[in-house]
């Protein structure tokens, strides 16, 4: 599954033009510190905030926000056997891994595809959230190029994939209800 020469060589100048943005040092830490919450602190905290405050809604919105995750977790988890890609640190030349990855293939990005898919089905129920969880999905995508350890495509893609998984929930929702 291989891009065509002129895609594949954009999406590796994207990557290499990020990732030396993300080598100054404000830089590498903030987005540092945005992936590690979007390993999944931030969305847990999240779902149990509105578990608490929510009243049995907020249950019952953070039981399908958990539900939606597993699945985009075993469906990334998939891809990324299907795929293979190997990460812009590894076949990219002049891009480093800012931090450790937590696997061994980019395609797709997981951080991505879950926050994706975690603020649809958050802000469906509360809209008010719209803002800052749109802003906080579209940072962990970005960071995860700036430390080198996706492509642009990756992020694209994950987007697109977490974007109609959350869909998908919520019309699962509906037709169930």
């Amino acid at each position: 599954m291989s891009a065509p020469p002129s895609r594949r060589n954009l999406d590796s100048r994207m990557c290499v033009a990020a990732n030396r943005w993300g080598a100054r040092r404000a830089i590498g830490v903030f987005f540092g510190i945005v992936s590690r919450l979007g390993d999944g602190v931030f969305w847990y905290a999240l779902m149990t905030v509105i578990a608490l405050v929510g009243g049995w809604h907020g249950v019952a919105v953070a039981a399908q926000m958990a539900v939606t995750g597993l699945t985009a977790l075993m469906l990334y988890r998939v891809l990324k056997r299907w795929t293979k890609r190997p990460r812009p640190f590894r076949a990219c030349p002049g891009v480093i891994a800012h931090v450790p990855p937590l696997d061994e293939f980019s395609f797709p990005s997981g951080h991505t595809l879950q926050a994706v898919a975690f603020t649809v089905v958050a802000v469906a129920h509360y809209p008010v959230l719209g803002p800052f969880l749109i802003g906080f999905a579209a940072l962990i995508g970005a960071s995860r190029v700036v430390l080198g350890l996706h492509y642009p495509s990756d992020v694209a893609a994950a987007t697109l994939i977490g974007g109609s998984l959350g869909t998908l929930s919520l019309w699962v929702e509906r037709v169930l209800l």
